[in-house]
């Protein structure tokens, strides 16, 4: 019997806590013994060949179905893709890009990347790495990326194409590591107010952080809209070091409590860097884990307030337990809990994900996200903030103090489709590659070009052409009209994005969100 499979299996059953000790019961009847016996008369009398290390992954993804939603197993490789967003950085050429149809398109060099040093500027093809082509070839997203990473100091020549450059252009570029920033959006988004988005909370979030809490301090910020909109979570640890800067010595900021694990809090230190001003936080559907921490913490000790919809609900602790091979077992072991008492984690049927991921569907149907009044929640599942005693609800995710319902006329079918086939942001690459240079003469200040540019009517005829083209169309003149300003806005965030960086996409987009201007509202 192969020895690791014994030990991977031994694992998987029995390592629930360092503390947690336990023995292979050798009975005849033991759970193990059977497990180990049911994969040694497959092994080795099935009819057929099998591959060992996929049937022990089998056996183990099995078990770990019919357990919570969040308890997993990764691969090797899925645990190095998984962990490349939360420790900050990878290691590559450092470049953001796009797929012109099939060719690399660079949006932006990354700033004082190994590719700026050498010279590729934004607009540039990437249309060979070492010598093989990867345009023109139908080569996937995945596999290009393959080719353009590998480990630090190491050389890879490209081939680069430049508009109004004849031959083709060579560099050699030394790879190194690349940040991954996750703190998305830093700017004042109104006299007095800032405005800071975080994507994901990763190993060098709460770094990005306090970098963009003293940037808008230096320009005048006195209140802050935190938006954590559609940001799925990630380290614990960087949630609550974020959650710390708000508050006073001793808040309570999350604990977590289990079955075989003691309760656990996470209190604030002295010496926050943000613990005056207003705040208020942004969410939605997507706001989860990590992200519905701070957001617990922040309403439920009275630091700030709540603006949007109902957090995603997951409030499961998982524990990594690395496995022999580089895979990964993550097992549930213990509940969130907000400084009020509230379980963060939304109810759920052991072994039934299926309804578990249908659930932001239910919420559309059930009327949650598109009428207050259709919200109604147990006397049971009623809380009190920590210091005014205000009501909170319970019963999974956090509730927003101030609900926004959610618009679904303004993202038409029309452009749900044209969006799903790429038409729009492949449309609006190749206007800005084609007016790069003029637009960047004419719009040096973003101020200006935020108040000012409007997007050509060319811009739009040629979208909606292209959607025809793919059999595309609006159903009739009324979706048409009620699809033009949004797309517009769309378009214009985009090529905000490709001339300056996510700050000043955001810039343009808030203008017309609902959320965000309900925030600004409640600051006044």
């Amino acid at each position: 019997m192969n020895k690791n499979f014994l030990f991977t299996a031994f694992l998987s059953l029995f390592v629930l806590s360092a503390a947690a000790q336990f023995r292979i019961n050798n009975r005849e009847d033991s759970p193990l013994r059977k497990l180990q016996y049911a994969e040694m008369c497959i092994n080795n009398l099935y009819v057929d060949s099998v591959d060992e290390q996929k049937l022990v992954e089998d056996a183990i993804r099995g078990m770990l179905d019919k357990l919570d939603p969040h308890s997993s197993y990764s691969t090797p490789k899925e645990v190095k893709e998984l962990n490349e967003p939360l420790n900050g950085n990878f290691e590559g050429i450092g470049v953001q890009f796009n797929m012109l149809q099939d060719t690399l398109m660079v949006i932006q060099p990354v700033t004082n990347g190994p590719s700026e040093k050498v010279g590729i500027i934004a607009g540039d093809r990437i249309v060979s790495v070492n010598d093989t082509a990867i345009a023109g070839v139908n080569m996937s997203k995945e596999e290009i990326m393959k080719r353009l990473r590998g480990p630090k100091g190491t050389k890879v020549n490209l081939g680069v194409i430049r508009s109004g450059i004849k031959d083709r252009l060579n560099f050699t570029v030394v790879r190194d590591k690349i940040p991954m920033r996750s703190v998305d959006a830093t700017y004042m988004i109104r006299p007095g107010i800032g405005f800071i988005r975080i994507g994901n909370f990763g190993a060098q979030t709460h770094d990005e952080f306090v970098e963009s809490l003293e940037k808008l301090r230096g320009e005048g910020m006195k209140d802050l809209i935190l938006d954590l909109q559609e940001n799925g979570g990630g380290y614990l640890k960087a949630a609550v070091d974020i959650a710390d800067e708000f508050l006073q010595q001793g808040d309570m900021i999350v604990y977590t409590e289990g079955r075989t694990v003691q309760r656990n809090e996470y209190r604030a230190h002295d010496g926050g860097k943000f613990t005056t001003g207003k705040v208020v936080v942004l969410v939605d559907g997507y706001t989860a884990s990590a992200a519905e921490i701070v957001t617990g913490a922040i309403q439920d000790q009275d630091r700030g307030l709540v603006v949007g919809r109902r957090t995603f609900g997951k409030g499961l602790v998982q524990r990594p337990i690395d496995m022999p091979d580089g895979s990964m077992i993550r097992l549930t072991i213990a509940h969130y809990y907000t400084p009020s008492g509230r379980c963060i984690q939304k109810p759920y049927t052991k072994g039934d994900k299926q309804d578990y991921a249908m659930d932001m569907l239910n919420r559309l149907k059930s009327g949650e996200l598109t009428n207050a009044d259709s919200i109604h929640f147990a006397d049971s599942l009623k809380f009190e903030t920590l210091r005014e005693h205000r009501t909170v609800y319970g019963g999974g995710g956090i509730m927003p103090d101030y609900y926004v319902a959610l618009d679904t006329t303004i993202y038409t079918r029309f452009h749900r489709e044209l969006a799903a086939k790429s038409i729009v942001i492949q449309s609006n690459l190749r206007y800005v590659d084609k007016n790069r240079k003029s637009l960047k003469k004419r719009w040096e200040n973003f101020a200006d070009f935020k108040q000012h540019f409007e997007v050509p009517q060319s811009l739009v005829d040629e979208i909606i052409a292209e959607g025809k083209k793919q059999k595309i169309e609006p159903k009739d003149e009324a979706e048409l009209e009620k699809t033009l300003p949004y797309l517009r806005l769309q378009l214009k965030a985009l090529i905000a994005r490709d001339i300056w960086d996510m700050s000043e996409y955001f810039s343009v987009f808030n203008e017309q969100s609902e959320i965000v201007q309900k925030a600004l509202e409640v600051i006044r």
